[in-house]
């Protein structure tokens, strides 16, 4: 069972189009309705966007790991409306960015990933398809011009244009949890 195209680009490296690469895997399923359809309530705003070298699915790194694996930067675009609220920014070694991931499918609940043996529901999943593709992206903060809304970032996992919807202070002492773990890491929890 396939589920409906989602529109995209034609990949330049395989040749495929985002229709053929979402197709439904094996195990995979489908909610038999868009959440998009559902979304009038919540009233998000996008406060600017990503500019990123990455302008096709296809050449997108996986996670924010091998994004910063390429060695390419990136910067977070701010209009002008909200570049007030990047004031004390400058304190912070690194940001959260939260993304809407435009371009991702809405109404896949269940999942086939590469990286895996099973179906997974997508809350256990970091992919962005899921009923509200919001990313999150922890990123260093190499430059930053308040007033020209420019946030140079170290590197991204998000095509280029990718609407941001808020940006959070990083704080290590109370954002990481070094004793947090997944059976992938070894915990057999």
């Amino acid at each position: 069972m396939a589920q409906e195209p989602f529109p995209g680009k034609t990949d330049t490296r395989t040749g495929r189009t985002d229709e053929e690469k979402i197709m439904q895997r094996d195990g995979e399923t489908a909610l038999d309705f868009d959440p998009k359809d559902l979304a009038a309530s919540a009233g998000v705003v996008f406060i600017g966007r990503i500019v990123s070298p990455w302008k096709e699915r296809g050449e997108c790194p996986r996670n924010m790991a091998s994004a910063r694996d390429t060695g390419r930067g990136a910067h977070i675009e701010i209009d002008a409306p909200y570049r007030p609220g990047l004031s004390g920014l400058e304190e912070f070694s690194h940001v959260a960015v939260l993304t809407w991931l435009d371009r991702a499918p809405r109404n896949l609940i269940r999942q086939m990933p590469r990286h895996v043996e099973a179906p997974r529901g997508v809350f256990s999943l970091r992919s962005p398809a899921r009923p509200n593709p919001v990313g999150l992206h922890v990123v260093r903060i190499t430059h930053l011009d308040q007033a020209a809304g420019l946030i140079d970032i170290d590197a991204i996992d998000v095509l280029d244009g990718t609407p941001v919807i808020d940006l959070k202070p990083y704080f290590a002492s109370i954002d990481a949890f070094t004793e947090a773990r997944s059976r992938r890491d070894g915990d057999k929890r």
